[in-house]
């Protein structure tokens, strides 16, 4: 009944990992959004391969137009988050978007059902738990969120309850594979679009000369892979969650922090001349708590 909650956590854990990869080799800060997002889309047409292994058919084209707009809307919420943590600390807007796009996928599943998707008490103590939790892990206190950072941090977050609460609306009437097919099509073309729409893009694209050594190159690729898995896991885990649940699935997001900073302190313990965290007495004290919410939430969801 919860192998949802399974693959949603075994999820987290692997981007925890794609994350930590990442902050080591984008030592440049965050790349330039556009083009990220456009890899994201470009890449992700990759699972065209699976078609003839799924029974991929062409459904109707009502659902054709869903499936390919949640695809793009994925592609433009990596664009805003990218765009957003470029141009702001992560500290300012993670925390923002973690809390908010839970309660925007609950609200929005509610309203569209006309509430008759909904949390049980107990479902619903256990989701404000994971959005304490995973803001607690995620805030430094000292860095407050200003208008801008919060109305990129809303946008950002709308987004990504949107394209979620789509992906479910898309899994309700076809099965798996189809339907992240049909999405993954959609994202291809959105990318695709930033070719046309973007000169920065078409420059960077179609005049690279440099390219990553190949040792680097090789990780990056090995860490593109295991975000791609992660991202599939979790949309299993959208397939199978009740409509209700998705926004709990959103209000996981503070596991991968917890897991991140779990496998931080190992390994700078461990292996200090690869990786070296230092963290004050508070702050360790602070993700501990956090830790123990999101616990406690996952616990009860268990129950």
């Amino acid at each position: 009944m919860f192998d949802w909650i399974f693959y949603s956590i075994t999820a987290y854990l692997v981007l925890a990992v794609v994350t930590l990869v990442d902050k080591y080799l984008l030592t440049n800060g965050i790349p330039q959004p556009r083009i990220y997002a456009f890899y994201v889309g470009v890449l992700g047409i990759i699972a065209i391969v699976l078609i003839p292994f799924v029974g991929f058919y062409i459904p109707n084209t009502a659902l054709i137009l869903l499936s390919l707009s949640a695809g793009a809307i994925y592609i433009y919420a990596i664009y805003w988050l990218y765009k957003t943590l470029k141009q702001f600390e992560a500290s300012r807007v993670v925390p923002a978007i973690g809390a908010l796009t839970p309660l925007f996928s609950f609200s929005l599943v509610y309203l569209l059902s006309e509430g008759q998707e909904t949390l049980s008490l107990s479902k619903l103590f256990a989701f404000f738990l994971l959005i304490i939790g995973g803001v607690l892990i995620t805030i430094k206190w000292k860095k407050r969120i200003t208008a801008a950072s919060l109305k990129f941090s809303v946008l950002t977050a709308l987004l990504f309850s949107i394209f979620f609460v789509s992906a479910k609306y898309v899994y309700l009437q076809q099965p798996f594979w189809n339907g992240f097919i049909w999405m993954r099509m959609g994202g291809f073309l959105l990318a695709l679009s930033f070719l046309f729409t973007s000169p920065l893009v078409r420059k960077k694209i179609l005049q690279q000369k440099e390219y990553p050594a190949k040792e680097t190159g090789l990780i990056f690729l090995s860490n593109q892979v295991a975000g791609a898995g992660a991202s599939t896991l979790q949309q299993w885990a959208v397939f199978l969650a009740p409509l209700s649940c998705v926004s709990i699935i959103n209000a996981f997001e503070g596991t991968k922090y917890a897991f991140l900073f779990i496998i931080t302190i190992f390994l700078s313990s461990r292996f200090p001349h690869i990786i070296k965290e230092e963290l004050s007495k508070k702050t360790i004290v602070q993700k501990l708590v956090a830790i123990l919410l999101i616990s406690l939430g996952l616990t009860i969801l268990a129950l």
